[in-house]
């Protein structure tokens, strides 16, 4: 028996040490950055009455360092996980969850990129990243009580840089065709202009005359891009023969409200020119959207037809594919993700594919490669910096022309009076002359559907200064953006690129409202921007049908009769607007991402059950059920799933009530009034500080937020210095 406890005593040790490995292997097997070049950086960081940053600094590196101390101490929280994204290690912190990203960023070779492109960089844009990463670095070093994961700092350059490179390609959907294809479920067909040859099929029910729903993304839970479900945003340029002299730009994007994507505020300045006043994501020295003194952009999400898919033969090895008759071998690699479960990290090893066309990915019914807009490009981070300092229309265009950024929809707006949009897209160059359905699942054997590169930048919709004064974006098609008689032709666009037909809700109101205004002064462009009313047209028209034709009884038959009356408005007003509320979402999102439609009597019994469930009616005033919440504040809002005041997603909270989490985020209004410098207003829904609870800017900004308010943005040194709250110096160690 000796023996046997003997056995026992060794088979625990074994286990302990096993265990003690799973719990600690993960940082030490981490693969770190070559050290950060020792370089010196000063930056001046001072905070208006809302805690919002004016990062100051000799040089544009010096204020991008500043940027990563500022923001660190804001939310050195989710600034964490980005950094951990950026070098494949997010499952250590999030789980399953994070893995999948993990996996994606060794898919599509986002560290690879990096390497290859970074170092191609202008040596001024790298200079701006290798001093963000030493912000974050000190930060770090400074606060190691914060720090989630060990060795996850000191990061360099290339490793936000990585981080760029995984998340570019979220913003036009490549999760929509990640995660069928993983979980081997159908593709669904991006339904665009027709292709000679290939006509495009109707939608089960589509109504005779009607667009038909795009290709949207489908959430594979990868916190890199917008809510993939319901994507939007609302953008606004009016000139100032149209605005009453004054030229403004109003940018209302829909982001989560927290996490890796959602904006955080800030105005930088410069010895070297570079002031702009705007916002950026976790992880970005420079701001994607706002303002500097001479001009100012916003963004929406576009969907033109980015991603190919090619399905490869494979030989009996399975390691090889078939292309122009001949067997190549595809590349390999196995990577390990970590995956924290409990106090433990897993190793898990995981295979990744390549082929002449791109990633690729096996499930049960074959080998699948995939090939997208800028694949393999990193130039964006060189872009944005130079966008953030253009003085002209005629400069801020030039970088576009590049096509660097993959892809998003710029309204754009000057000191000049000068307005513009750009369908901006690096839509692959796809040989028009080779009839396939590229829509379709593409044969994988053929080099000639391996296109290289993009369209021409003058190929893509654009609109400057048209006749009608004004232009918008509400994730709609480009063929609505100006007004009558400024429109584009959608028949003068080569049907290959793929370019979306949608309408959405907020952009059929948008254009009704822009179009029957006589002047589009502050007060009128206000009015539209939180406007909360539904257009009876799509989606929306096809749901009332089927509650028209529902035959019901009881409070089934209550609860229909009820939004049979609705005023298809979400103002908080109407008895109707907290079912609408519970029934619209599912019904747009069915639209946006052509899917099945839903059955109206299943959702409706469902969402009367739960206003009766947790509020004893089936008319609770809007604000009852839909709440802005934060720490210890709990607000109404107004607004609905695709409105122009946009309450989009939610979690259903303990109590019944909807905790916004997606819909408007960033608002930001800016304006060049006749002979004065340009000026804006700004709003946040929580705070600067939006994830330390005991800063004062942890929920300073809700309440201006639910009452349609907007604060200053101090973007003058002298405006801001008369009204500081906090003033100090950040400098590296000497």
């Amino acid at each position: 028996m000796i023996w046997v406890k003997r056995g026992a005593f060794a088979l625990v040790g074994v286990l302990v040490l096993a265990v003690a490995a799973l719990a600690t292997w993960e940082p030490f097997m981490a693969t770190a950055s070559a050290p950060p070049t020792p370089a010196t950086y000063s930056a001046e960081i001072i905070r208006d009455g809302y805690g919002v940053p004016h990062i100051t600094g000799k040089t544009d590196a010096d204020a991008a360092y500043g940027v990563a101390i500022a923001h660190a101490e804001d939310d050195f929280f989710t600034l964490q996980d980005v950094v951990a994204m950026s070098r494949g290690r997010y499952g250590a912190i999030a789980g399953a969850e994070g893995a999948k990203v993990d996996y994606v960023y060794h898919l599509i070779d986002a560290r690879g990129t990096a390497e290859r492109e970074y170092p191609r960089l202008p040596a001024d844009t790298r200079a701006l990243f290798e001093a963000y990463a030493a912000g974050l670095n000190q930060y770090a070093a400074e606060h190691p009580d914060e720090v989630k994961l060990a060795n996850l700092f000191p990061v360099a350059g290339i490793d936000v840089a990585a981080g760029f490179a995984l998340r570019q390609p979220f913003f036009f959907g490549l999760d929509g065709v990640i995660g069928p294809l993983v979980a081997g479920e159908p593709l669904r067909r991006e339904h665009g202009p027709d292709i000679p040859g290939f006509p495009r099929p109707p939608l089960p029910g589509a109504e005779s005359g009607k667009e038909d729903a795009p290709k949207q993304a489908r959430t594979l839970v990868l916190p890199v891009g917008g809510d993939a479900e319901h994507l939007g945003s609302n953008a606004f340029a009016v000139a100032p023969q149209k605005g009453g002299g004054t030229t403004t730009l109003v940018s209302n994007s829909h982001q989560p409200l927290r996490g890796g994507v959602a904006w955080y505020e800030l105005v930088v300045e410069s010895g070297e020119g570079w002031h702009f006043a705007g916002a950026n994501f976790p992880g970005s020295p420079f701001p994607f959207l706002g303002h500097n003194e001479h001009l100012g952009w916003t963004n929406t999400v576009n969907t033109p037809d980015m991603i190919d898919v090619y399905q490869l033969e494979l030989d009996d090895t399975g390691m090889r594919y078939k292309l122009d008759g001949e067997w190549r071998d595809l590349e390999s690699e196995w990577v390990t993700l970590p995956v924290k479960l409990g106090p433990l990290v897993l190793p898990i090893r995981q295979e990744v594919l390549r082929s002449a066309h791109g990633p690729v990915i096996r499930n049960a019914k074959g080998a699948f490669a995939v090939r997208y807009g800028g694949i393999g490009q990193l130039q964006q981070l060189d872009a944005y910096y130079r966008l953030n300092k253009a003085k002209t229309f005629a400069e801020w265009e030039a970088q576009l022309a590049r096509l660097a950024i993959p892809s998003t929809n710029f309204i754009y707006a000057d000191k000049t009076g000068t307005i513009a949009y750009v369908y901006n897209a690096a839509i692959p160059a796809r040989p028009e002359s080779v009839k396939v359905d590229w829509r379709g699942v593409l044969p994988g054997t053929r080099s000639d559907l391996i296109w290289q590169g993009a369209v021409d930048y003058n190929s893509l919709p654009r609109i400057v200064n048209p006749a009608t004064g004004w232009l918008y974006n509400s994730n709609n098609t480009p063929f609505t953006a100006a007004g009558a008689g400024s429109d584009l032709d959608p028949q003068a666009f080569s049907p290959v690129m793929g370019i979306e037909l949608k309408q959405t809700n907020r952009s059929r109101r948008a254009y009704e409202l822009l179009s029957k205004a006589q002047v589009l002064d502050r007060a009128t462009l206000e009015r539209i921007k939180y406007d909360t009313g539904y257009a009876r047209e799509g989606y929306v028209a096809r749901m009332f049908a089927g509650l028209e034709g529902l035959k019901a009884t009881g409070q089934l038959a209550e609860a229909r009769d009820l939004l049979l009356g609705w005023d298809f408005t979400s103002d908080g007003q109407g008895r109707a607007d907290a079912l609408a509320m519970l029934l619209i979402r599912d019904f747009m999102a069915a639209d946006y991402n052509n899917k099945p439609f839903p059955d109206v009597a299943e959702k409706l019994q469902a969402a009367s059950d739960h206003l009766m469930t947790h509020f004893g009616r089936l008319d609770p005033p809007l604000g009852d059920l839909v709440r802005l919440r934060q720490g210890d504040k709990d607000l109404p809002v107004d607004g609905g799933s695709d409105t122009l005041r946009a309450a989009t997603t939610w979690d259903v909270a303990e109590d019944g009530r909807l905790s916004l989490k997606h819909g408007d985020s960033f608002i930001m209004w800016i304006e060049w009034q006749p002979g004065q410098r340009v000026t804006s207003r700004s709003v946040q829904p929580f705070g600067a500080a939006s994830t330390r609870p005991r800063s004062p800017h942890y929920t300073d900004q809700m309440k201006l937020f639910v009452e349609h308010k907007l604060k200053p943005v101090h973007f003058w040194r002298d405006d801001l210095l008369a009204q500081a709250s906090s003033r100090k110096i950040v400098t590296t160690a000497r």
